[in-house]
């Protein structure tokens, strides 16, 4: 947590998107394997929601900031 509180906005949007495909590549290849790593899946899902509420918190402590 401590990493993503240090990055930009726009690092952290392009961290968000290389998240998200790789969570959607996780969930199509486990469909045609039947060895998988269960606890990849539930990693990348808490990554994508760190990132979203940093970027979230951000977006919102903006205005008060130019208020």
């Amino acid at each position: 947590m401590a990493d993503i509180t240090k990055q930009s906005i726009a690092d952290l949007q392009k961290d968000l998107a290389e998240k998200r495909a790789a969570l959607q590549k996780f969930r199509f290849g486990e469909a045609g394997s039947r060895t998988r790593n269960v606890k990849e899946g539930r990693t990348v899902r808490r990554d994508i929601a760190r990132i979203m509420t940093e970027l979230n918190a951000r977006k919102l402590a903006a205005p008060a900031k130019t208020a």
